[in-house]
């Protein structure tokens, strides 16, 4: 792997290079990850001159939630574990000689911002940008290699939630169980806080558990994903509790299957991310649920959880082959509930047998 960590870094380098810096500065923790392999917290990576340094104010400590920085990057622990890894760095760079250095100004506060300038005065700062989270757009196969094991250990999760007797439980309950499983199925912990909406909070974006008991007949969404090694899958399902779906039920679940389906089929490389949007969105429009509706219909998934490309009705640009996306529609209707279904996909050519799914639990509107 530290082959692969060094070429990262080397693209990153032809890409500030070509805009005429000296040097970069990457303080982003997921984007830290991506270029070294290991990110302990507040850990920043400095790019040339000379050698690339990893910064951290405090020792690795080997926690696999951190990764394990690469073996052939300088690592620098600095001496007072409250001093500033980014200062260090601008006055690192300035002793190198550095006349300029890009840094991810979206990241950095005003006040860090001005705490480099204040030590290397001499120093050129520019804006790195986004140059970095346009490199992890694109995931090799390692890297879809771990997000598929995430989805695999998400799965074994949630299969298991829905073989127990689930009725009289609360939604908090529910939402501790599957991130136990998570973790007892191998993961290093959830990918995000776990969502479980029962009755009318059924169907709700990123809903938060509450104390409220499952009941018969009630909708059941939940929203759960496994973090390995830093790759964060996401799936979403919907249920009935105990006894046969409402006409109104079943009605709902089929519109929003329809619409999920839609979108996982205009995955492929080229489709804008405004058309897959627009895909699964119409669908929900026509039945008069446009008001009912979240901001987009999926999103990009990596080393964080929602991360470029937004499938969104005003995003501009296209899909590629090999990048990793939620495919998510939901209704929620308010005081009734709602249904939202869930995939992380890779996009993949016709030719290799089109977008290939992650999240394999059945999408069968269930009686549990």
């Amino acid at each position: 792997m530290s082959e692969v960590y060094a070429v990262r870094r080397g693209q990153l380098r032809d890409r500030y290079a070509a805009a005429g810096s000296a040097a970069a500065l990457v303080s982003r923790p997921a984007n830290v990850r991506y270029l070294a392999g290991g990110a302990p917290p507040g850990a920043v990576l400095l790019l040339g001159p000379g050698e690339d340094v990893l910064l951290s104010p405090r020792a690795p400590t080997g926690d696999p939630a951190h990764g394990r920085p690469d073996e052939g990057l300088r690592l620098t622990v600095l001496p007072d574990a409250d001093s500033d890894p980014v200062v260090a760095a601008a006055e690192l760079a300035a002793r190198l000689h550095a006349e300029s250095l890009s840094v991810e100004e979206h990241d950095l506060t005003v006040s860090r911002h001005r705490a480099m300038s204040s030590v290397a005065p001499r120093l050129r700062l520019g804006d790195l940008g986004s140059t970095v989270e346009q490199l992890r757009l694109v995931k090799d196969e390692e890297e879809i290699a771990c997000l598929r094991i995430a989805a695999e250990i998400t799965d074994q999760a949630l299969g298991e939630l829905l073989e127990s007797i689930l009725v009289g439980r609360t939604e908090r309950h529910l939402a501790l169980e599957l991130e136990r499983r998570l973790v007892d199925h191998g993961a290093d912990g959830p990918a995000f806080a776990t969502s479980v909406g029962t009755g009318p909070h059924s169907g709700l974006g990123r809903h938060r558990p509450t104390d409220r008991r499952v009941e018969e007949g009630d909708f059941l969404s939940v929203c759960l994903g496994a973090n390995y090694r830093g790759y964060r899958c996401e799936i979403g399902r919907t249920f009935v509790i105990g006894t046969s779906p409402a006409d109104w039920q079943i009605e709902l679940y089929d519109l929003v299957f329809a619409a999920q389906r839609a979108g996982r089929e205009a995955l492929a490389p080229g489709a804008a991310y405004r058309d897959v949007d627009h895909a699964a969105r119409h669908l929900l429009d026509s039945a008069g649920h446009t008001d009912c509706l979240q901001p987009s219909t999926g999103h990009g998934v990596g080393l964080e959880i929602d991360e470029d490309p937004q499938l969104a009705p005003t995003a501009m640009g296209k899909l590629d082959a090999c990048v990793p996306v939620t495919v998510e529609p939901g209704v929620h209707l308010p005081g009734r509930g709602g249904v939202r279904i869930d995939d992380t996909l890779v996009v993949r050519p016709e030719a290799d047998g089109g977008p290939e799914l992650l999240t394999i639990t059945t999408k069968e509107l269930l009686a549990l």
